[in-house]
């Protein structure tokens, strides 16, 4: 069975839609005006966490030492 809705609850049905569609529309903005200024968000993001931070160097010479005295180790025992 159908039921008859008055003039008022249309209306009200209809504001309320309307503002539905308002708070979908803001909720899907962008915060940045341009892909600039997102780029530039995205790399100071990067840069807190530490992405763009110089790589250390190896130290090949630690390495050989360390090599050469654990060799001279084994060959004692």
């Amino acid at each position: 069975m159908l039921q008859s809705r008055t003039v008022d609850q249309l209306e009200a049905d209809l504001v309320a839609l309307r503002a539905a569609a308002e708070r979908a529309g803001t909720a899907l903005a962008c915060l940045f005006s341009s892909a600039d200024e997102f780029e530039a968000a995205v790399i100071q993001e990067r840069r807190a966490a530490g992405a763009f931070r110089p790589q250390r160097r190896r130290q090949p010479l630690r390495a050989v030492l360390l090599t050469v005295l654990l060799t001279a180790v084994f060959l004692m025992l």
